[in-house]
């Protein structure tokens, strides 16, 4: 059967650029369960409804985000977002998929005192139990295409054994990524299964090119550096809260699940937060869609004076947080269609790739697994959440509403 070819990222330049909002404000709002489970959204919506990416397009690119510093995930938005409509496209993305739970978990910074603990609430462990049927359906998918013979196949398997055994390393990400990109360019170099090695659409950026590029990871740099000095030149408290975000942004391998502890060191042991609050925030940070990178609003909503707080703090740590992840997805993804294409490069992706199913498997069980599994009424929830997903193909969305109202339903308490 023929295939309909892959749209062109630049074919639709206003029409599109709304549509990319759309897509990502759709997600934005649906998309539980954290930065793996958000992998198996954006592949639903992108690669199989939207046919934005192809599926090795979309490997290559997840690869590329999981290598970076910062939140995976947004950084996945953006870089389709870029693509698709340049850099008013990527910043569209960007804004579709985090404005929800940004304004979540602001408002919740308002209110918090009047939450409380939602952290075993049955809506919320339905709502875990469904991220665990989403992050298993995008293993599944993921590894069917990028591990399809016993070799690719044997690197996930190591790669998700050696991601459980250091997991409390936060270089272990990268260095199981870097290990499977050697082998493949030591021993996967000739293509096993007879596929074009070059995705059907280059990963062209419209109107950002290679000195656009290296502006962005110049700036990258120069932020890096010279807050921390230009902070302690001034003792300004905005300027120290900007400067704290920002490197907690651009130094955290591994994911949302991976800054809040970093960001309790920077916001809770300096004074800014009380350890009460960021321990709500925490709990209310795992039951709104979107990424987990937006606790950074709610630590800016609730932070005390005379620093930035309430929503002048939630769009100052809000911002300094993911302008790291922005600028070198910016600053890398114009040289990445010129490296992807050479035959050395596309080999070491291959191995790249396989260890990226077996970290994913890794995060399967952990943290996704072992913070929603724990009795047979869970597992019979989840199960019925990969069912409808799978043998059913019923949308995200719908699964993920089911799973949260059968959560309060039966497991409250």
């Amino acid at each position: 059967m023929t295939r309909t070819p892959l749209p062109a990222a630049n074919d639709h330049p206003l029409a599109s650029r709304l549509e990319i909002f759309a897509a990502a404000l759709k997600l934005g709002c649906t998309s539980f369960g954290g930065p793996v489970a958000h992998l198996g959204y954006f592949h639903a919506e992108y690669v199989q409804r939207r046919r934005w990416l192809s599926e090795a397009a979309y490997a290559d690119l997840v690869a590329l985000c999981q290598f970076l510093p910062g939140p995976a995930s947004s950084q996945l938005g953006f870089c389709i977002g870029l693509l698709r409509g340049g850099l008013p496209g990527g910043l569209l993305a960007w804004a579709g998929f985090t404005l929800p739970s940004a304004v979540a978990m602001t408002l919740c910074g308002y209110g918090v005192a009047e939450i409380g603990d939602v952290s075993h609430a049955g809506w919320l462990k339905g709502l875990k139990l469904a991220a665990v049927a989403v992050v298993a359906q995008a293993v599944w998918a993921m590894a069917t295409k990028l591990c399809p013979d016993r070799v690719r196949a044997s690197v996930a398997l190591v790669a998700a054994g050696l991601a459980l055994a250091f997991s409390t390393n936060p270089w272990t990400q990268v260095i199981v990524l870097a290990a499977g990109g050697l082998f493949g360019w030591a021993f996967l170099r000739a293509n096993p299964t007879g596929q074009s090695p070059v995705p059907e659409a280059a990963l062209s950026v419209p109107g950002l090119g290679r000195k656009g590029a290296l502006v962005a990871l110049g700036l990258f740099l120069i932020l890096l550096f010279g807050l921390p000095l230009w902070r302690s030149a001034t003792g300004n408290s905005a300027l120290a809260v900007f400067d704290s975000f920002y490197r907690s942004g651009a130094l955290v391998f591994g994911g949302g699940h991976v800054v809040l502890p970093l960001l309790q060191a920077e916001a809770v042991t300096p004074g800014w937060v009380g350890p009460d609050r960021f321990l709500a925030g925490y709990g209310l940070a795992q039951a709104v869609p979107g990424p987990l990178f937006t606790f950074a609003a709610y630590l800016g909503a609730v932070m005390t004076p005379p620093r930035p707080h309430g929503w002048a703090g939630a769009v100052l740590c809000l911002g300094a947080i993911f302008l790291p992840s922005g600028l070198l997805v910016a600053g890398v993804l114009p040289f990445w269609e010129t490296l992807r294409r050479r035959p050395t490069a596309q080999a070491t992706l291959r191995g790249a790739n396989a260890a990226v199913v077996g970290l994913l498997v890794a995060a399967l069980y952990q943290p996704v697994w072992t913070s929603a599994v724990h009795t047979p009424a869970d597992f019979i929830l989840a199960l019925s959440a990969f069912g409808l997903l799978v043998l059913w193909k019923r949308p995200p969305w719908l699964v993920v509403g089911l799973a949260a109202g059968a959560g309060a339903w039966f497991l409250t308490g």
